[in-house]
């Protein structure tokens, strides 16, 4: 499966494999891509805004000029023809900034960011890759191995929780688990016999 996003000069494509995902971009400053497993990707995000602050303060002063100069021609009591020049200009470079404003989720992982453009396939996107994380966890990590220590499985199973991989239950269940199975490998033989 694939999704692309585009926006301005942004390009975002996602292809979603069975065991990992490859993000690979393309803008205006370069390219690139990266292999990530699904468990690699992280639950935690920020906002970034990408936008053209020169020309929003650039309007912002044209239409201050403008204003001024209207402001001055109704004082003066002059001909107020033409005096809203500046205004209209700068309400078009506010406007042409705004709309052209970029957002993303950003996903900070080891192997880089992952940038989700906020446009009506982001909650698509980053369902999916939450979905076949969950269920990448789960497989290398969600039953009980009795080769581990007891410690090593009990903290295992309450990292899943907090992962929100499994539930509190679920964790509860796997540790009791682990717990019975541990006190099975280390029963003496002679106990097992009475």
């Amino acid at each position: 499966m694939e999704i692309v996003q585009k926006k301005k000069s942004n390009k975002h494509t996602f292809t979603f494999k069975d065991d990992h995902f490859n993000f690979a971009y393309e803008d205006k400053s370069g390219s690139g891509d990266t292999d990530m497993n699904y468990a690699d990707f992280p639950q935690k995000s920020s906002i970034q805004i990408e936008q053209n602050e020169w020309l929003r303060n650039v309007g912002y002063l044209w239409c201050a000029l403008g204003v001024f100069q209207l402001g001055y021609a109704i004082y003066s009591e002059a001909s107020i023809s033409g005096k809203g020049f500046w205004i209209m200009i700068g309400l078009v470079c506010v406007v042409w900034a705004r709309f052209s404003k970029v957002k993303y989720s950003v996903f900070k992982a080891e192997r880089g960011n992952v940038f989700v453009i906020h446009d009506k396939n982001h909650e698509k996107i980053i369902n999916e890759l939450n979905a076949r994380r969950k269920s990448q966890l789960l497989d290398w990590y969600g039953e009980v191995n009795s080769e581990n220590e007891l410690e090593q499985e009990i903290d295992k199973f309450k990292w899943l929780v907090e992962q929100e991989v499994i539930s509190k239950e679920e964790s509860e269940k796997k540790i009791a688990l682990a717990e019975l199975l541990n006190k099975e490998n280390y029963e003496l033989p002679g106990e097992r016999l009475n």
